[in-house]
């Protein structure tokens, strides 16, 4: 079993009778969540009058706020049998989201994880619905977890034992499983790309499948070149290391093999920009350019964890865009597996040929509804900063779906248009289409126009996480590195299709 599993599925939950008395429990940290104004209501009032009234004393003092976030550590506080107590803020009541909680509970864990602890307690507060426990949980897990795969000294080391009181043991547990598919999408993308390349990443799906019973298919260079995936086999062309295709099947709901929903990631395992090379600065964190894969892969395992009654299918292309000398050129022209001819004008804007086929062949499995996710273009950066993701669509209810799911999980998401007249940027002079616009402006809203040439009119959306998947500097809740963008999102999508 791999770390991110291991360490999740140590949290547990016990009884409503000591949840009513967590000064009397004994931890290396009791973990208390407050809200800004209120720092000694609900349970916090108990441990106020266990203390003999610190924590009012430090309010006062302006010590502790509860403004979100906000970490105070107290050691051997009088009256309680933990050796440590962690106060974190969650912000004003009425604007406590699970988002808030989510990065609450991180922030508390990242903190403790600077050094091995063998029992950590987490208090839940009584006023958060079951799907708040699940996201208090599942940030608790992500918090303790690093970037540092590499180190032999390691700044971030999972508890031996994560305890929550309060809480439903069936969320908790939820909310465990959860987090190994956000912090196995993060170990993903934070894998150096000479170990992580497109035969070792449809290696690692193949391990999934093999641990949440799904059924998995890989395509080769061979098949590839049968199935006539010349795009994906184009971008592939320049690295010694051939493309992969997996396709992960989930049915939970029935053997009818009808498909409620398909998952469609891209995989670039490093992405030097091809010929139209990147410079030094922009290529350093190009590993991350298969975070789409890695959030589709990880929320595949965490729905078949689950056990969510829903059938998807999970489709991502595996490539490295490469300079080697077999390397596709601009003004190439691509025919994809549709049929569609593609004029090369930018090697660098390889994600969405990627793309292209992997779409034909869902296309052909026929779900009801496609979302794809995928590091596409920096324009989504420029538009909507490191924070947010992009949605595109051709089906607006579909769209609305996705985005109230990622809202209600506490990921940012903002929809941009998708005009027709934007198709005409993609027009070119010798082949069907071509591969960027025109100049540099409406960069993202090209790319999803490019893409939605490949879904056939199935209900589709585009999530470019572009910003959000890879964090380069850590914040409270969170190292550098890989998010997980998406993997809760798509869960609870998937949830609401049940």
């Amino acid at each position: 079993m791999t770390a991110e599993f291991s360490a999740a599925l140590s949290a547990q939950a016990i009884s409503a009778d000591s949840a009513q008395r967590p000064q009397g429990i004994e931890a290396e940290a009791l973990v208390l969540f407050v809200t800004e104004g209120q720092i000694t209501s609900g349970t916090a009032a108990g441990i106020d009058q266990a203390t003999g009234g610190l924590l009012t004393r430090l309010a006062a003092a302006g010590e502790i706020s509860g403004k979100p976030c906000e970490c105070v550590s107290l050691l051997a506080a009088p009256g309680l049998a933990a050796a440590q107590l962690v106060v974190v803020g969650l912000g004003p009541r009425d604007k406590i989201d699970t988002g808030t909680i989510y990065r609450a509970a991180a922030t508390a864990t990242r903190h403790l994880s600077s050094r091995p602890r063998n029992r950590v307690v987490l208090v839940a507060d009584s006023l958060w619905t079951s799907r708040q426990v699940e996201q208090a949980v599942a940030g608790a897990a992500v918090g303790m977890v690093g970037q540092d795969l590499y180190r032999a000294e390691k700044k971030r080391t999972p508890f031996r034992s994560t305890i929550w009181t309060g809480a439903p043991a069936d969320a908790v547990a939820r909310g465990a499983l959860i987090a190994d598919g956000v912090n196995l999408a993060r170990r993903l993308v934070n894998t150096a790309p000479d170990d992580l390349y497109p035969q070792t990443f449809a290696d690692e799906a193949a391990a999934v499948a093999g641990r949440t019973g799904m059924e998995i298919e890989i395509w080769d260079e061979h098949q590839l070149a049968r199935e006539r995936c010349r795009a994906i086999l184009a971008v592939g062309r320049g690295s010694a290391r051939p493309p992969r295709l997996v396709k992960l099947t989930y049915r939970g709901a029935d053997t009818s093999g009808n498909l409620a929903v398909a998952l469609v990631g891209k995989g670039v395992t490093f992405d030097s920009g091809g010929l139209s090379l990147k410079p030094s600065d922009s290529m350093l964190t190009m590993k991350c350019d298969m975070a789409g894969a890695a959030a589709m892969i990880a929320a595949a395992a965490t729905i078949a964890a689950m056990k969510l009654p829903i059938n998807l299918v999970a489709v991502c292309g595996m490539a490295e865009n490469m300079t080697g000398s077999a390397a596709y050129k601009l003004g190439d022209v691509i025919t994809a597996r549709s049929g569609t001819t593609i004029e090369i004008h930018n090697t660098d804007a390889e994600g969405r040929l990627v793309l292209a086929d992997v779409l034909d062949v869902v296309r052909e499995l026929k779900p009801r509804r496609i979302v794809d996710a995928a590091t596409l273009t920096g324009a989504c950066m420029v538009a909507l900063g490191h924070d947010v993701a992009g949605l595109f669509t051709n089906n607006q209810p579909w769209c609305d779906e996705i985005a109230a799911a990622a809202r209600s999980v506490g990921e940012p998401v903002w929809q941009l248009p998708m005009y027709p007249e934007y198709d005409e940027q993609i027009r070119s002079d010798v082949a069907d289409i071509k591969n960027v616009g025109d100049g540099r402006w409406g960069g993202a809203i090209t790319a999803a126009k490019f893409l939605e040439r490949f879904v056939g009119g199935i209900p589709w959306t585009h999530i470019d996480i572009a910003g959000p998947s890879f964090a380069e500097k850590p914040r409270p809740w969170t190292d550098g590195g890989g998010s997980g963008s998406m993997v809760r999102a798509l869960v609870e999508l998937a949830r609401g299709q049940s």
